[in-house]
């Protein structure tokens, strides 16, 4: 049985052993875990994955092979799973849609914490209460313009928070490029210098002191040619960013080639007080983006990656971040980026033909001072143009 499990490994490109695999059978012939799915999950990951590069690719391995381990769902103990599991579909007009009222953040923080004292059942459906299918503010599947997402996944990308503990995965580095242009476009933003010790031959100029030498060898040594261009890239990931995932990758990708000098975090929608740099251990590993801000010298060039889709609350509104209650707004920790670091654009991989539709768009690109530019190599190189002024 688990011979076959290996082999699903090899064909998901993880370099696994067959001293990996004789290994994970000793583990288990000494009962080393429990025969649960969960331990085993583990003590196979643990033992047959060598690097985090490659969790992604094992989790969809071992979701293949043994079926459907990916629809597990953590329900909240507040919150019964059989009030929030979807049971029908309920399409409205847009005369319907436009009725609907928004309640503002206030409110809606409000109307929940009533809620969760008064519902004692699940409904479906409805207006009122926390459910599937209905008009309600609180649940999911159904038709609000604004509400809090509970269970489910997203659909008119509406909610002002979302009630779940979510996982992002690291955008890959390594992936291969299906075309240069993205490289040729960032590489306009490149300035070389000859830094640090002298370590390369001049040939140049020991041709010329030679000949000046009356022809003895006069060997003249030079600094490496280097870019010395500074970047700072802040990227979103998760959320409405999943529908983007393979042309941010491809411009991560790029931009780690072209830029030695590069560093680079996560955001999720809006830059908040906080920043991370590996999202399996994002709530453990936190950045204070007031360290960021210092750390840098003005002249790094910031990069911001998002499509700037959110709610409004998300950037003007203190504790309006979808995942918990930031102090200040994000419009603020925005402002201070532009202010602290002069260089700066915003690339957006949605298409530019729908920014206008974006309320959250709009407000972006405001605060960027209309340095956002879209994810095409047209784009590309009026950003870079605009950073390498």
């Amino acid at each position: 049985m688990l011979i076959d499990f290996f082999f699903t490994l090899k064909d998901a490109k993880i370099p696994v052993s067959i001293k990996e695999f004789l290994m994970l059978l000793e583990a288990m012939e000494k009962g080393l875990v429990s025969m649960s799915m969960d331990d085993f999950y583990f003590l196979s990951r643990t033992i047959m994955v060598k690097d985090e590069a490659h969790y992604d690719k094992f989790d969809k391995a071992f979701g293949l092979y043994f079926k459907g381990i990916d629809t597990i769902f953590e329900k909240n103990p507040e919150i019964p799973l059989e009030w929030l599991s979807k049971r029908m579909e309920r399409e409205l007009s847009d005369e319907q849609k436009a009725q609907l009222e928004k309640f503002g953040y206030d409110k809606l923080m409000d109307r929940l914490k009533d809620l969760l004292k008064e519902q004692k059942e699940r409904h479906e459906g409805g207006s009122k209460w926390i459910g599937t299918g209905g008009t309600s503010p609180f649940g999911n599947g159904g038709q609000n313009p604004e509400g809090i997402r509970i269970g489910g996944k997203g659909g008119n990308r509406t909610a002002v928070k979302v009630w779940e503990a979510r996982a992002y995965r690291d955008y890959d580095d390594e992936r291969e490029l299906g075309t240069r242009n993205i490289k040729v476009a960032l590489r306009r933003l490149r300035k070389f210098a000859r830094q640090g010790a002298e370590d390369e031959l001049a040939l140049d100029a020991t041709i010329k002191a030679t000949a000046n030498n009356a022809g003895y060898l006069d060997i003249k040594m030079q600094p490496e040619r280097k870019n010395n261009i500074k970047v700072l890239m802040l990227l979103d990931v998760g959320g409405t960013m999943d529908d983007h995932i393979a042309r941010t990758e491809e411009l991560f990708s790029a931009a780690k080639t072209e830029f030695k000098n590069m560093e680079f975090f996560y955001f999720h929608n809006c830059v908040y007080d906080y920043l991370w740099k590996n999202n399996r251990r994002r709530h453990a590993e936190k950045f204070p983006t007031w360290d960021v801000l210092r750390k840098y010298t003005p002249d790094t060039k910031v990069i911001f990656v998002g499509d700037a889709t959110m709610s409004p609350y998300e950037i003007l509104q203190p504790g309006g971040s979808v995942e918990y209650n930031n102090e200040e707004a994000g419009a603020a920790w925005l402002q201070r980026f532009t202010s602290t670091f002069p260089k700066f654009i915003w690339l957006n991989p949605e298409p530019e033909g729908l920014w206008q539709y974006r309320q959250s768009v709009s407000v972006i690109r405001q605060l960027m001072n209309n340095r956002m530019f879209p994810v095409t190599i047209d784009g590309l190189e009026r950003g870079m143009r605009l950073l390498s002024k």
